[in-house]
C-alpha cells in the first residue's frame, strides 16, 4: 500500500493490536522472564563474554531457554529464525550494529521481543536506545525496562536499525583490518579513520525525491534511523519513531572539512555551514562515481539506492526512562 505522499509504506499492524501485542509480551515477560541468548562470538567482545553473559542473565532471574555461542556470523540468521520458530518470549543478541542490524529483520510483525547486548565496538543503536554500555547493565534493562516498538530504515530490501552512510564510514567498513579493531576497540577504529581520511576524496552526489532532485558536491550521506553513527551522535533530531528519516549531507571538496564534521558531533555539537539536513519517508541516492553504503557499520550496498522507512515494525526492550513508545 501507499501512504498520502505517494510513496511506499510497511504496516503490518494497527496502532490498537500494536499496544495490544505490546502488553501481552510484557506482561509474559514479567510472570515468566524466560530468555534466549545468541551471541556472536566472533565480535570484539562475544567470545571474552558470552560466560558471563549467561551468568548474570541468571542472577537477575531469567530462565534461560537456550543460549548460543555462534562463531561463524553465517550462522546468526539460521540460529534466531530457529528460537523465534521455538517460541520464544525475549531473544537477547550479542554483537556490535552490524550483528543486530543484520538479524533485526526476522522479528518484524512477530510476536517476540528482540533484546540489545551491545558488544561491539561503537554500539551506536545500544546508544541511540539509552542501553548502557556495560553488560550488566544492559542484562538489567532486559529484566527491569518496557517494550517498545520502533520503526526501521530500509536500503533497497535490506532493514537497518540505526544508521546508513555512503562516503567514508563504508570506505573504512571496506578496508579496516579485523585484527585492529579487535585489539584496539574504538581507538584502532578512529585511528585508521585518520588514515582514509588523508585519501579520501570528494563525490557527486544526487537525492531524487517526489521527482524533484537536489544536487551536491558531498565528503558524507547519513541516513539516520536513530541519533548515533561510529558511536558519536550525529543526528540529535532523528529518532526511532518519527516515522521517517534524518538525510545528512557533508558538503565541500576538502576532507578536512569532514574531519571538522566529526569533530564537532565528538564535542557534542551538531550542524556547521557544511551539514546539510532533511527529513524524509523515502527518496532515492545517486551518486558519481558510485559508491558503497556501510549499513549499521557493514558495507552491504552500492549506490544509487532506494532508501525508506518500515514504520513501528521491532518490538524492543529499552529503559523506562527512555524517551520511545
Amino acid at each position: 500500500m501507499t501512504d498520502d505522499d505517494g510513496l511506499m509504506t510497511i504496516t503490518t499492524q494497527t496502532p490498537a493490536v500494536r499496544e495490544a501485542e505490546k502488553r501481552v509480551l510484557a506482561a509474559e515477560l514479567s510472570a515468566e522472564k524466560r530468555v534466549t541468548v545468541i551471541v556472536n562470538t566472533r565480535s570484539r567482545k562475544g567470545r571474552k563474554l558470552f560466560d558471563h553473559a549467561c551468568k548474570l542473565f541468571s542472577e537477575a532471574g531469567f530462565t534461560l531457554d537456550a543460549t548460543y555461542a555462534v562463531p561463524d556470523p553465517k550462522e546468526l540468521d539460521t540460529t534466531v529464525c530457529r528460537a523465534i520458530e521455538a517460541g520464544a518470549q525475549l531473544v537477547a543478541v550479542g554483537g556490535g550494529d552490524g550483528t543486530l542490524s543484520s538479524v533485526s529483520r526476522h522479528f518484524v510483525g512477530k510476536p517476540v521481543v528482540f533484546g540489545v547486548l551491545p558488544l561491539g565496538t561503537a554500539n551506536s543503536f545500544a546508544r541511540t536506545l539509552g542501553i548502557p554500555q556495560d553488560l550488566k547493565g544492559a542484562i538489567d534493562v532486559l529484566a527491569t525496562g518496557r517494550v517498545a516498538d520502533i520503526d526501521l530504515g530500509k536500503v533497497g530490501d535490506r532493514y537497518f536499525t540505526n544508521a546508513a552512510a555512503i562516503g567514508l564510514p563504508a570506505m573504512i567498513g571496506e578496508t579496516v583490518p579485523h585484527g585492529l579493531k579487535a585489539v584496539l576497540g574504538r581507538i584502532g577504529y578512529f585511528g585508521w579513520a585518520l588514515y582514509s581520511l588523508a585519501r579520501f576524496k570528494p563525490f557527486h552526489c544526487t537525492l531524487i525525491e517526489n521527482g524533484t532532485e537536489k544536487h551536491f558536491e558531498a565528503l558524507e550521506v547519513r541516513i539516520s534511523n536513530g541519533t548515533h553513527l561510529g558511536g558519536l551522535e550525529v543526528a540529535a533530531e532523528a529518532s526511532l519513531e518519527s516515522l521517517d528519516l534524518t538525510i545528512q549531507v557533508v558538503t565541500g571538496r576538502n576532507g578536512w572539512t569532514l574531519a571538522k564534521s566529526w569533530a564537532l558531533s565528538a564535542a557534542g555539537r551538531q550542524g556547521g555551514e557544511a551539514l546539510v539536513s532533511l527529513r524524509t519517508k523515502g527518496l532515492r541516492i545517486v551518486t558519481d562515481p558510485p559508491m558503497s553504503v556501510s549499513i549499521d557499520g557493514e558495507v552491504m550496498a552500492k549506490t544509487p539506492i532506494e532508501v525508506s522507512v518500515a514504520r513501528q515494525v521491532l518490538k524492543l526492550m529499552v529503559p523506562h526512562e527512555a524517551d520511545i513508545h
